[in-house]
């Protein structure tokens, strides 16, 4: 319908008519355009023909559009967006210079991107600002379909068809403890079970780890006790090395402590915890700007050793 509508209507009576509008006159609007008012009129005519409608109604001394004139007008206006933006991404094709790039990541990512992607992408492109927020999956999910962000990055996003994973990886759930805990010692993968005498640290329920561990306890019959529920992986590992307890979480980067004790992770036995998965994703049809394209393959070129989904795959609705 819309190839329909750019053939019936012809481009330089639109331009006329929009200079009609920003006038507010038909005669202001040939003064500007250097023509004869009644040719500018004419033209109006014919426009309204190929509309098959009224477009400029009368107002005083000069004219104002009709609703049907406010229509086309929004039309042609945002037509004139689509070209300059198309413009634009093809000028920024050949040049990443300028433009921003809003990110949004799980805290677990972040101490990656830094050390990898976003560091290199920033050292080689000084001129592109970038946005890196830190949230759970429910945040992440929200902020790519909302498309408020360009890139997210997170553990197990729901089954929705509006998320696009360009790139996923297992990322199982392990126990997190100093490697002189009695759990370290057990030398065996672990049952939730075997947790219950100790402490205990986990995310909050709106984050994808939570929510597989909280169907293991469903199909292990054990309800965990939680001393610290968190939204930071920091606080994780560093409820692991104060020697507090145990973390149930995707692997931390976490330093040794001062005296040299070490965080050891420790495999589990339920098959639940080791069926998550990491997603790089964007929203699903959206055209990513040239930098934000750009930082992207970057992220995927640095997890290609590990990749495993085909790239640009539609997570289907659940």
């Amino acid at each position: 319908m819309l190839n329909a509508m750019d053939d019936r209507l012809d481009a330089r009576r639109m331009r006329y008519f929009m200079q009609v509008l920003d006038s507010g006159s038909v005669r202001g609007a040939a003064e500007v355009l250097g023509m004869d008012p009644s040719a500018v009129s004419r033209a109006i005519g014919v426009l309204e023909e190929e509309c098959g409608t009224r477009l400029l109604e009368r107002r005083g001394r000069g004219v104002v559009p009709t609703d049907a004139g406010e229509l086309l007008a929004t039309y042609v206006r945002r037509q004139h967006t689509q070209k300059q933006q198309l413009l634009a991404q093809l000028d920024d094709i050949q040049k990443v210079e300028r433009g921003h790039i809003d990110i949004v990541a799980g805290e677990g990512f972040v101490d990656w991107l830094m050390r990898h992607s976003l560091q290199r992408f920033l050292a080689a492109h000084p001129g592109i600002t970038v946005d890196l927020s830190v949230g759970s999956t429910d945040a992440v999910v929200r902020e790519i379909v909302e498309e408020r962000a360009h890139i997210g990055m997170l553990f197990q996003p729901p089954r929705d068809e509006r998320l696009r994973s360009h790139h996923s990886h297992p990322e199982p759930i392990l126990t997190l403890v100093l490697q002189t805990h009695p759990l370290a010692q057990l030398g065996r993968p672990l049952r939730l079970a075997d947790l219950l005498p100790y402490r205990g640290a986990t995310l909050h329920r709106d984050f994808g780890v939570r929510q597989h561990i909280e169907a293991t306890e469903i199909s292990e019959g054990v309800r965990l006790p939680t001393q610290l529920s968190t939204t930071s992986f920091h606080a994780l590992g560093q409820f692991v090395m104060a020697g507090l307890g145990y973390a149930l979480s995707a692997r931390l980067p976490v330093p040794a402590a001062p005296d040299g004790s070490r965080m050891v992770a420790l495999p589990m036995r339920n098959p639940l915890l080791s069926q998550g998965r990491v997603h790089v994703v964007s929203r699903h049809g959206r055209v990513l700007p040239p930098a934000a394209s750009l930082l992207l393959r970057m992220i995927l070129e640095d997890f290609r050793p590990s990749a495993i989904n085909a790239v640009g795959v539609a997570i289907p609705p659940g």
